[in-house]
């Protein structure tokens, strides 16, 4: 005689559909996936610099902090020519003036390493500059390596060189050897920054489902045969209700329930973990590797106001590095525009000095520099 197969005990799970939960993945895919040793394109930078406000506002002050030039040409009537087209000259489509052409080519510099303009001329005259998306060109080399073709880069993906090479602007921030490209500021922080977008991304989920309440509904049959072989439909009940009291939309109800029915939140025993330290320490790794000290982006990391002056000190040196750096593109760009005006004129750019330490601390130190002088001078009078 065939035994009868066992039924399966009613289930006491049930599902109820709920909003899905915001993703662990940040939305910055530029950074997903990087590892050390690929080529870097672009977008990664451009992603980094959206992503993270504390790049972005560094790399704006760094920007600011160029400050501002002036030329001075030996001739008077070329350097009032030179003083309107310092003031007239059309950057792109919407900007006037030299300035606003050097705040983006130096911003294009610090963030992906290289920086291409292009001089526009209007017949015979130079009248508009241009700074150039570097997704559409390309640089490339011959057979010798010392020549650097710049090419602009076709829907086709097809390289085609630009016709008048004389009227390109280029610029590198610490090439590597061997490469015609230059080096981003931001290289080394794309992992940096994805471990930290990994943090920030785990708090608005945390306090997500925080604010989002889930619940967790367990109905406990009795011992008796007959709660049992009901405790399905029990528990499908039970859950049926539970979901019509969370969507009440707005009004209050009550929920009642016969039996041992236990509610409470899920997670609500964890602990979100404290992100204050790790946040800090990659932060202080981006912060090193900008070189703009912490107090000039509102972070009140020194406590000191000689490590202020020391921070303040180290800027000034790479602001006049940087500075070094732009000048054989603006002595190309006011070189070619005298020529084409007729002048032949000697030129010299000055930049504006620099105003990050205190005022009275540099002139007592040039004080002190000029009293020595002095006092050195006469020792060696004596010694005559």
């Amino acid at each position: 005689m065939a035994k009868k197969k066992k039924e399966a005990a009613p289930s006491g799970v049930q599902a109820v559909a709920v909003p899905q939960s915001v993703g662990h993945t940040h939305p910055f895919t530029a950074l997903q996936g990087y590892f050390p040793g690929r080529q870097v394109e672009t977008e990664l930078y451009r992603s980094l610099r959206e992503a993270i406000p504390l790049i972005d506002a560094s790399l704006d002050k760094t920007v600011r902090l160029l400050g501002e030039f002036t030329v001075h040409c030996s001739d008077d009537t070329a350097q009032q020519a030179v003083r309107r087209f310092m003031q007239d000259v059309h950057v792109g489509g919407m900007q006037r003036g030299i300035q606003a052409f050097v705040r983006t080519f130096f911003d294009q510099l610090l963030t992906y390493g290289t920086a291409v303009g292009e001089m526009a001329l209007t017949g015979r005259r130079l009248t508009h500059l241009y700074n150039a998306d570097l997704r559409d060109i390309a640089l490339t080399t011959g057979e010798n390596p010392l020549d650097v073709t710049v090419c602009t880069r076709g829907t086709d993906g097809k390289l085609t060189p630009v016709r008048y090479p004389a009227l390109i602007l280029k610029s590198v921030l610490n090439p590597e050897p061997g490469s015609i490209y230059g080096t981003s500021l931001l290289k080394g922080l794309p992992f940096v920054s994805e471990v930290l977008l990994k943090i920030y991304n785990t708090i608005g989920v945390n306090w997500e489902r925080l604010g989002n309440v889930r619940y967790a509904v367990t109905y406990k049959p009795q011992n008796d045969a007959l709660d049992k072989a009901y405790a399905k439909e029990r528990a499908e009940q039970v859950a049926t209700q539970w979901q019509a009291t969370m969507q009440s939309g707005g009004s209050v109800k009550d929920f009642v329930a016969v039996g041992d029915v236990s509610i409470r939140a899920i997670g609500a025993d964890n602990q979100i973990l404290d992100s204050e330290v790790p946040v800090r320490q990659l932060l202080e790794q981006i912060v090193a590797k900008l070189g703009v000290p912490p107090f000039l982006l509102g972070l009140s990391w020194s406590s000191t106001e000689r490590m202020s002056t020391q921070q303040a000190d180290i800027l000034t040196s790479e602001i006049d590095f940087y500075r070094r750096l732009l000048d054989p593109t603006l002595r190309t760009i006011f070189r070619t525009f005298l020529c084409l005006e007729g002048y032949d004129s000697e030129l010299q750019i000055e930049w504006e000095p620099l105003t990050l330490q205190d005022i009275t601390a540099l002139a007592r130190a040039s004080y002190y520099d000029a009293q020595t002088k002095k006092i050195l001078t006469e020792l060696k009078g004596e010694n005559a």
